[in-house]
């Protein structure tokens, strides 16, 4: 290397080290200011205010009333069987799916997968509405179901358990899918056709050998449809009955029927940490990496 070339290197290489390390830290700035305005000052204010106690000071009282109310934690306990109720439907209805795209071309998984993310191009109130339409009293089901003989009245299917959980699982199922999908098609098939090759059946490779890789999906598709689901309002507000009300539907009623924002940022604490709650039981059982490795792959 001759002289001039050298001292530009040298140059360089002091002008790197010298430079700030934090530097970089720079180009998060814009979203890290976006997240301390529009979240976390929203976050806190929602904190300070489920504090706020008689007369402008500061205690518990929010708290205390939640708990000597039962009725508070009975819809604190309908909201997390509703969760689990919808987790449970998607995973029987999304594993067979997502098993079904996995095993085939990445081409015609590709177009099939379309019908699955089409739906989210709608908004969600009409989706309600449809469901609304077709499970009515004098809805297209019940119409059919007369007419064929099944029944002799139309049956109540809304404004129930089971108009909630179908269509919260309708809404939330390519959730499911996609979480599955993303490790399923990870997995390396020459496992399964050894297995076969040494003499195992399609339902002992899949259980001992398919099944078992593809958990961390089930995992976070679980999470990821269980912590949505915890506030959902749409569908149970329309969907559901007076027994089958949720935390989102009276953090609703309180601020705009009663305008008390103490006990609706209360009840809004609670189900934040209902939802970190969610996470540390994940991070315990399952582990965080694995939800991070299923969407990279």
């Amino acid at each position: 290397m001759n002289e001039p070339s050298g001292r530009i290197a040298r140059t360089a290489a002091s002008q790197d080290a010298g430079a700030p390390r934090g530097r970089p830290w720079l180009l998060l700035a814009p979203a890290l200011i976006f997240l301390a305005i529009f979240f976390v000052y929203p976050l806190l204010g929602m904190l300070a205010r489920s504090l706020a106690g008689p007369h402008h000071g500061i205690g518990l009282a929010n708290y205390g009333r939640l708990l000597a109310e039962p009725v508070w934690l009975q819809i604190i306990w309908i909201t997390f069987q509703i969760g689990l109720m919808t987790t449970l439907c998607t995973l029987v209805l999304g594993y067979p799916l997502a098993y079904l795209l996995s095993a085939l071309r990445p081409r015609t998984a590709g177009l099939l997968m379309i019908l699955v993310i089409v739906p989210y191009f709608t908004s969600i109130l009409v989706r309600t509405y449809a469901w609304m339409v077709l499970l009515g009293t004098d809805g297209i089901l019940n119409r059919l179901l007369v007419r064929l003989g099944a029944v002799d009245a139309p049956i109540p299917l809304m404004y129930n358990r089971f108009a909630v959980l179908l269509g919260m699982t309708y809404v939330l199922l390519p959730y499911m899918v996609l979480a599955l999908y993303s490790v399923m098609r990870g997995i390396d098939s020459s496992l399964l056709r050894a297995a076969h090759s040494l003499g195992a059946s399609r339902l002992s490779a899949f259980t001992r050998i398919f099944l078992p890789l593809s958990m961390p999906g089930v995992a976070a598709g679980g999470l990821i449809v269980f912590i949505l689901s915890l506030g959902f309002f749409i569908t149970p507000a329309l969907m559901g009955g007076d027994r089958d009300a949720m935390i989102s539907m009276i953090i609703q009623q309180q601020v705009e029927t009663y305008f008390d924002w103490p006990f609706a940022s209360t009840l809004a604490t609670v189900l934040l940490a209902l939802t970190l709650v969610a996470f540390f039981v994940y991070e315990r059982v399952v582990g965080m990496e694995h939800l991070f490795r299923a969407k990279q792959r």
